[in-house]
């Protein structure tokens, strides 16, 4: 099972954040997202756990628990919706307006 843990303290490691899961079982992954300009964590990260047993433990246990003076919120993590972000509604993408050239007689 994937784990979404939200509101982590931006100074925490991904061996860290291992070791709080591996109390409640086999870790597979751990990834703490981070900026891609900065480098600093974006504050949220993803634990895989091998059993779904033990994942909806440690999510049951640790949802809301305090780590490095913040609370943080765990919960199983959705698949990622495709939310175009680029706005605008369908249609051509060619582009166009500005001057057009006209066909002489």
């Amino acid at each position: 099972m994937n784990i979404y843990i939200g509101n982590l303290p931006f100074n925490l490691g991904e061996e860290d954040l291992r070791e709080i899961f591996e109390e409640y079982g086999e870790v597979t992954t751990t990834k703490i997202i981070s900026d891609k300009f900065s480098g600093r964590s974006k504050g949220f990260g993803f634990v895989e756990m091998e059993s779904d047993e033990e994942a909806n433990k440690a999510i049951q246990e640790l949802n809301n628990a305090e780590v490095g003076g913040r609370n943080i919120k765990v919960n199983e993590s959705k698949p990622r919706e495709n939310n175009d972000r680029r706005g605008g509604g369908g249609g051509d993408r060619r582009g166009g307006g500005g001057y057009q050239r006209r066909e002489r007689y």
